[in-house]
């Protein structure tokens, strides 16, 4: 029987992103790969109605046709409490989180209850922040009683990510909107950036400080009209503004990294 592997999988459709493949076919090898971790339903989508989304909102998703219909009659994505909690946070998080748990209003719980009445239970929800756009989250829901495992976690946290960019960028190409070109400098921070290194680290092998370092990256964030480090990473990878083989090639190795602030020191 073939295990399998969460992050290969991962590994595989972000290579796939990389290539710039149609986003239809994109898609497809995100909802086959959910499938293969044995997820059962995703909804990946700014917060708004999915049945009526407006200004091109980004929306991909395969609840049951049921429960969205009564959702979006409802309107009851305003007040959905999975949304309203990921407006608020940074990191995914799982539906019976007692954080979570403990911000639910008595309506709320109710809410929740009515989606399980329709197999939306269990959820694990991925909050994104796309640039310059509403927020949205990626949400997704196992075939079994059983919540994500953490590696699968992991995997879809990574494959959000990069489902969320291509759907921007192929608005972004349909509206004509003009890419930025990041400085030789902040491709250099962002590309140590993508292997693991710190602010600290940069700056050494680059031979700049640590907060010239931060500002470069932090620049590229706003230049680029993005939240966290790793959507500037997704970003200038998918524009080809950093190379993903040479990020694959050199992966962060601890040992050299404490080399280097040994002779610091």
């Amino acid at each position: 029987m073939c295990v399998v592997k969460p992050f290969e999988l991962a590994e595989s459709f972000v290579e796939q992103h990389g290539r710039k493949i149609p986003l239809p076919e994109l898609k497809l090898l995100f909802a086959t790969a959910l499938a293969e971790l044995g997820i059962r339903y995703f909804a990946c989508c700014q917060h708004v109605d999915p049945l009526n989304p407006r200004n091109s909102a980004l929306v991909f998703q395969n609840y049951p046709l049921e429960w969205l219909r009564y959702y979006s009659a409802g309107g009851r994505y305003r007040s959905d409490p999975v949304f309203r909690f990921a407006d608020e946070r940074m990191v995914p998080f799982h539906w019976n989180d007692p954080e979570f748990r403990a911000s639910l209003s008595p309506a709320q719980r109710e809410f929740l209850l009515e989606a399980a009445g329709h197999g939306i239970v269990n959820g694990y929800t991925v909050p994104i922040r796309p640039p310059g756009a509403q927020t949205a989250s990626c949400s997704v829901i196992p075939g079994s009683a059983n919540n994500i495992a953490p590696a699968t976690g992991q995997a879809v946290f990574v494959m959000a990510s990069f489902m969320f960019d291509a759907m921007l960028r192929a608005k972004s190409e349909c509206s004509g909107v003009r890419s930025i070109v990041l400085s030789e400098r902040e491709r250099q921070c962002l590309e140590l950036a993508a292997q693991g290194k710190d602010d600290w680290t940069i700056g050494l092998l680059l031979r700049i400080s640590e907060r010239t370092a931060h500002n470069h990256i932090e620049r590229a964030k706003r230049r680029l009209g993005v939240c966290t480090r790793v959507q500037v990473i997704v970003h200038a990878l998918s524009e080809g503004q950093i190379s993903f083989g040479d990020v694959i090639r050199m992966e962060p190795r601890r040992e050299p990294e404490r080399e280097l602030r040994n002779s610091a020191n």
